[in-house]
This record gives structure tokens, C-alpha cells and sequence, in this order.
């Protein structure tokens, strides 16, 4: 598997929001980076009770104070509800925010992910994610550790409700009450500049071109087909009957899109690269110049910055709108 496909295939977890994950997980015992100071959130003196994605009860004494993180989305929730200082590990491709990159990793590369490290930890709370398949959750739990599986969400709303569970989970409502507030805020005012948009461009999104004559991309259930509705444009492939699908060349000639975006941009793919494939020279938005590079870790990450992602996507089809 070349390293386009490698960096694809855990885009595509990431991004499919209906569609569990099935491919096992495995532990393992390597040795890991030592544990980062953390500060304890505000106490409270009652214990608290939850029911996660996989209609586990999970019981706390009290809010989390040490957290591993086991998909990018979960770490980036607890960084931006408050929670940053309680993570105590992440897995290995949580690059944002910044400062994720001084907590210890846990691995998670092929679904493998290091047992002894996780446990040496001593973590009060592993949340995990829909990348995590319930064999591995089962597999932590079995070595004493609580574990919540916090499911993905399918719409904005579901987002604001996952920042509110991990604020619970972490001692942190107050913070996050607001910080849903400003989110909301923003996005009602993209709608407000949008309006009701006189055209709405046709966008095909690119994930993965190692076959360019066959690339992958999104459809229904993802979050980029639903941002790609809210940013006023229409997704050429939202006809299809899966979160990501390969498309033919023959299929998108056919579509012949006004806007092409590159979320596999992150892997190296280049807007002049699109241009020299073979039968991409007829296409709209090739020879309109309409090729853009778009950042797909704010889409494929179901947390807060899906409303970067929203103003991002709204700038680029209707950029006579946002000048």
C-alpha cells in the first residue's frame, strides 16, 4: 500500500459518520513517552452516570482527571471544551491542536494500539471512537479501564451534543456551554451572508487519486456532503449510496463539475498534478481553473472544527459573497 492509500484509508474512518468501523484493533506492549504534568479539573462531590454509543453504562466517581484519547476527533474535542491539560495520551495521529503533539501516544497505527502504555498511564477515562471497533473497547475493558465509545454525529446538532458529553465527562460545562454558544453563532452567520444563493456550484471532492482514473470520494452520510448543502453548493456524488465511494472518470466527465477540491491535498496531491491526468483536461473546473486545495482534517474529524471546515467551503464556492 503506497502511502497515499495508508494516509486515505485513515481519512476514510475518520470520515464515515453512518457506517461503523469493522477492521480489528489490536494491543500491544511497546514502551511509550513519559506522562505530561496535568491539572485537575474542578471538583465535584457527585458521581456521575453515562450511557455511550455502545449502550455501555459508564460510571465516574467524578469528572476525569487523566484521559487517553484514541481518535484525532476525541482529542481535539477535549482540547477545545478545556480539557487539554487532563489528556494524558493520544493515539498517533492527533496533530491537533499543537500542543497534543508533547502528550504520549499510544499508538494506533493499523488499528494497533500499545496496551502497557495505555495501562501505565493510569487513565480514569479512555474515550474512544468510532475509528475504535467495540472488540477493542471490550479488550480495554478488560484490563480494568473505563472506557466511553463517544459515536459520531451526523449533523451539527449531534456535534454539539458530543461537546457537551465529553465537558461532562471532564468537569467542564461551563466552559463548553459557551464555547457551543460562539459555534452556533458562526455558523448561522455563514447562512446569513449565504442567503439564498442565485447558483450552486457543483463540487466534486477528491479523498484519494492513486487510481486517477478511479478516485474515492465522499456521498451521503458524510459530513463533507452535508457541508458542501450548508455552504450553498451541490455535491456531484450525493447520489450515491454510500459516506465514500470510487467514482470513474467516465461517471465525473458525465457530472462535469464547476469546483474540483483536493482533501487528499494533505498527502501531496497538487492542483497542477489534476491538470495533467490523463482525460482531466476536458473537464469544467480544470479548465476554468476552478481546482482547489482543500485542508480535509476539518471535515473528516466530526468535532469543532467542522465549523472551520463550513466557512472554509463557503469562501470557496461563493467567494463574491466573503470578500
Amino acid at each position: 500500500m503506497n502511502k497515499l492509500s495508508l494516509k486515505f484509508a485513515v481519512s476514510a474512518l475518520l470520515l464515515t459518520l453512518v457506517v461503523g468501523c469493522s477492521s480489528p484493533q489490536t494491543l500491544s506492549s511497546a514502551p511509550t513517552a513519559a506522562v505530561p504534568p496535568t491539572t485537575a479539573p474542578s471538583p465535584t462531590p457527585a458521581s456521575l452516570e453515562f450511557t455511550d454509543g455502545l449502550k455501555n453504562t459508564i460510571r465516574l466517581a467524578g469528572p476525569a482527571k487523566r484521559v487517553v484519547s484514541l481518535a484525532p476527533s476525541n482529542t481535539e474535542i477535549l482540547f477545545a471544551v478545556g480539557a487539554g491539560a487532563q489528556v494524558v495520551g493520544r493515539d498517533e495521529f492527533s496533530n491537533y491542536p499543537a500542543e497534543a503533539a508533547s502528550v504520549a501516544s499510544v499508538g494506533g497505527s493499523m488499528g494497533k494500539y500499545n496496551a502497557e502504555s495505555i495501562v501505565s498511564l493510569k487513565p480514569d477515562l479512555v474515550l474512544a471512537a468510532e475509528i475504535n471497533p467495540p472488540e477493542l473497547v471490550k479488550s480495554l475493558q478488560d484490563l480494568g479501564l473505563t472506557v466511553y465509545y463517544l459515536s459520531n454525529p451526523t449533523t451539527m446538532d449531534g456535534m454539539y451534543a458530543n461537546l457537551a458529553t465529553v465537558a461532562r465527562l471532564t468537569g467542564h460545562e461551563a466552559e463548553t456551554t459557551a464555547l457551543v454558544e460562539k459555534l452556533k453563532q458562526r455558523v448561522e452567520a455563514v447562512k446569513t451572508r449565504l442567503g439564498t444563493p442565485e447558483t450552486r456550484p457543483t463540487v466534486f471532492y477528491e479523498l484519494d487519486a492513486s487510481q486517477p482514473n478511479a478516485p474515492y470520494t465522499i456521498g451521503p452520510g458524510s459530513f463533507m456532503d452535508l457541508l458542501i448543502k450548508e455552504a450553498g453548493g451541490e455535491n456531484v456524488t450525493g447520489d450515491q449510496n454510500s459516506p465514500w465511494v470510487q467514482y470513474s472518470l467516465e461517471a465525473l466527465v458525465v457530472k462535469n463539475p464547476d469546483i474540483i477540491l483536493l482533501g487528499d491535498a494533505n498527502y501531496g496531491v497538487s492542483v497542477e498534478s489534476v491538470g495533467k491526468r490523463a482525460g482531466w483536461e476536458s473537464l469544467k473546473a480544470v479548465k476554468d481553473g476552478k481546482v482547489l486545495t482543500f485542508n480535509d482534517d476539518l471535515v473528516s474529524r466530526p468535532g469543532p472544527r467542522l465549523v472551520d471546515g463550513l466557512e472554509e467551503l463557503a469562501r470557496l464556492l461563493h467567494p463574491e459573497l466573503f470578500k
